[in-house]
C-alpha cells in the first residue's frame, strides 16, 4: 500500500479580493433587542483552516511540466472557487490573464497576430480563448474544446423574501434538472453578482459570494411523515424547497409604517440579507441597485476514498471538464516555442445555460464562438483575395464536446446497456447516439480515439439502452450551426446533477492529457485520414 499523508488544499485564489468574511451586522435598521438576542446565541462560523485530503504522496502537484504531474489540486481549488458561472469565469479569466493571454472586448476593434494568445467573456459567464498558430495560412482549421460553466442549482427569484409561521424565508426558483431532494438539510449560502452604485453615479459589476452557511431547506420529521420511506420523497417544488434564512422578529411601530410605504427594488429581499451582501462588498445597502444569486452548497470539494480515488464536489458537470479543458489550453502553449509549429488555432469555448437548453445570447445556441471564427480569420487575411476562408476553415476544424458520462452506478448496474457501462478511473467516455443526441460519428470518434492511443491514453464507449431517453449536450447545437466536425466525450462521473457529485481523481488527469495532446498533434493525425 503506497504511503498515505495529508496534504493541506489552501484555498487562495480570488479573482475579487474585494470580498471577505461578513462583519457584524452592526447597520440593520432594525430593533436594538435584535442585537441582544442575536448575540446571545453564538453563531456558526465557516471553518476556513486549510482543506486536509488524504492523498498519495505528491500526487496533488501543481503541473508545471508536460503533462509529468497532476492537476486534481488545481481543479479543487477551481471548485472551491467557482460556486457560480460567474465566478467559474473569472477565475478561468484570471488564469489565462496570468498565463500570458490577451485580453480583448467584443466591443473593440481586434488586432490578432499569429503566435498570439486572446480571450474575451460573454456576460461573465461565457469564455471563448484562443492560440494562434505561428504557422497559421488562410483557411486552416480551428481545434476546439467546448463545455459550459453552469449547473443545476436554485436561484433566488426577483422578488424573494417571504415569511412563513415565524421565520424569514428566501423564495427560490429552480435552474436546470437537478436531483432537488438532496438540497435539503445542506449548509447553503449565496453567490452571484451585484449591480453596486460607485461614488461618482457611475455602476459596478461586482461578484460576491457568502462563505458562511447562511440558508437551510430543512426535511419534515418522519414522526410528521411515516410513509416517506415506502412511498418516496416527493417534495413540492413551489412549497416545499424555500430556504430558511432566520426567525422573524417582532416588528416595531416604525417598521410597520415603513412597511405600508411605496417599496422600493431593494424591499423585495429582505433586509438582513441585504445587510449581509452590503457587508460582503463593503457598501452601503442602498448602493446595491441589482442581484442575481444562486443558492450554493458551502460545503468545500475535497477528496475521499479509502485509498482518496474519488472527488467529492458540486458542480462536477461541468466545470470539471471546463477545467481541464482550460488547462490544457493553457499548457499546451506556455513555453516558448509551443506554437512554433503550429498551423492552425486552438481554441477553449465555455458557455452558460447548457443546463437549460443553451438558448441565450451567452449560451452555446448564440453565434458566440463563430462570430468570433469569422472575426480572427478577417484579422489574419491581411492581403489574402481568395474566396471562403470562413467556410474553408470550418471544414478543416475539429470540436471536442466535452460534458460529464454517466458511470456504471454499483447498485443500479441495469440502467445501462450491458456492452457500454463507463467506469470510474478509466478514462474519457466516447458518447454515442444513432437519434443525434450526441454529435460522434465513426470518423470523429476514430480520430479522437487515435489522439489518446498516439499517447497511451484510455477510452470508453457509451451508448443509451433503447428502452431509455437520451440527455443531450452543446456538441449537436454547435455541429448543425455551422458544418464542423465534432465528437462527445465527458468523464464519469455518480450522482450527476445532485448537490454533491462523484469523479474519479485519475480521470480529471486523462482528460487533461487528452485534451492537450489533441491540441499538440491533433493536425498531424487529421492528416492522415481523407474522407471526401
Amino acid at each position: 500500500m503506497a504511503a498515505i499523508t495529508r496534504l493541506p488544499l489552501h484555498h487562495h485564489r480570488h479573482a475579487f479580493p474585494i470580498i471577505g468574511p461578513s462583519p457584524p451586522l452592526s447597520k440593520l435598521p432594525i430593533p436594538p433587542s435584535f442585537f441582544r438576542n442575536f448575540y446571545a446565541t453564538p453563531i456558526r462560523k465557516f471553518s476556513l483552516t486549510p482543506l486536509l485530503c488524504s492523498v498519495p504522496d505528491q500526487s496533488l502537484q501543481s503541473s508545471s511540466e508536460a503533462g509529468s504531474r497532476s492537476i486534481v489540486g488545481d481543479l479543487l481549488d477551481y471548485l472551491n472557487e467557482s460556486w457560480t458561472q460567474f465566478h467559474a469565469t473569472a477565475e478561468a479569466k484570471r488564469q489565462l490573464i496570468a498565463a500570458g493571454f490577451q485580453l480583448l472586448n467584443e466591443n473593440e476593434e481586434w488586432d490578432l497576430r499569429p503566435g498570439g494568445r486572446y480571450l474575451f467573456t460573454r456576460n461573465m459567464s461565457s469564455l471563448v480563448a484562443f492560440a494562434i498558430g505561428e504557422k497559421y495560412s488562410v483557411g486552416n482549421g480551428f481545434h476546439v474544446i467546448a463545455a459550459h460553466t453552469d449547473s443545476p442549482c436554485l436561484k433566488l427569484k426577483p422578488k424573494s423574501a417571504a415569511s412563513k409561521s415565524g421565520f424569514l424565508m428566501v423564495n427560490v426558483q429552480t435552474y436546470g434538472s437537478g436531483l432537488w431532494h438532496t438540497w435539503f438539510d445542506r449548509d447553503l449560502s449565496v453567490a452571484g453578482r451585484v449591480i453596486v452604485k460607485a461614488s461618482d453615479g457611475s455602476f459596478l459589476h461586482k461578484l460576491v459570494k457568502v462563505k458562511r452557511p447562511l440558508l437551510r431547506v430543512p426535511t419534515l420529521a418522519i414522526h410528521l411523515d411515516r410513509t416517506v420511506n415506502k412511498d418516496g420523497f416527493k417534495p413540492n417544488l413551489e412549497t416545499h424547497l424555500i430556504p430558511l434564512l432566520a426567525i422573524k422578529l417582532e416588528e416595531s411601530s416604525s417598521e410597520v409604517k415603513e412597511k405600508s410605504a411605496p417599496l422600493s427594488s431593494r424591499a423585495a429581499h429582505h433586509p438582513l440579507l441585504m445587510q449581509v451582501l452590503s457587508d460582503e462588498l463593503h457598501c452601503g445597502i442602498d448602493d446595491i441597485m441589482s442581484i442575481e444569486l444562486n443558492v450554493c452548497d458551502t460545503q468545500p470539494s475535497c477528496l475521499g476514498g479509502g485509498n482518496d480515488e474519488f472527488i467529492f464536489s458540486g458542480r462536477l458537470d461541468n466545470l470539471a471538464s471546463s477545467y481541464c479543458a482550460l488547462r490544457a489550453l493553457i499548457d499546451s502553449c506556455q513555453s516558448t516555442g509551443d506554437l512554433s509549429s503550429e498551423h492552425a488555432i486552438r481554441m477553449v469555448a465555455l458557455f452558460d445555460n447548457e443546463e437549460v437548453g443553451s438558448d441565450s445570447v451567452q449560451g452555446a445556441g448564440a453565434p458566440t464562438m463563430f462570430q468570433a471564427m469569422r472575426r480572427i480569420i478577417s484579422c489574419l487575411v491581411h492581403k489574402y483575395v481568395g474566396e471562403g476562408a470562413f467556410e474553408r476553415a470550418i471544414r478543416q476544424s475539429f470540436l471536442v464536446s466535452a460534458d460529464m458520462a454517466h458511470g456504471v452506478h454499483p447498485n443500479f448496474m441495469d440502467k445501462h446497456e450491458e456492452h457500454h457501462r463507463p467506469e470510474l478511473q478509466k478514462g474519457l467516455v466516447i458518447k454515442h447516439n444513432a437519434n443525434q443526441r450526441y454529435a460522434t460519428s465513426g470518423i470523429t470518434a476514430f480520430l479522437f480515439k487515435e489522439v489518446g492511443r498516439i499517447h497511451n491514453l484510455p477510452t470508453q464507449e457509451f451508448v443509451v439502452r433503447n428502452d431509455m431517453g437520451c440527455g443531450s449536450t452543446i456538441g449537436p447545437i454547435l455541429a448543425s450551426r455551422v458544418g464542423i466536425r465534432t465528437v462527445d466525450c465527458g468523464i464519469a462521473q455518480l450522482s450527476m446533477h445532485s448537490v454533491r457529485e462523484i469523479c474519479g481523481k485519475e480521470d480529471i488527469d486523462i482528460a487533461y492529457k487528452h485534451f492537450k495532446a489533441f491540441y499538440q498533434t491533433f493536425s498531424s493525425v487529421d492528416r492522415k485520414l481523407n474522407v471526401d
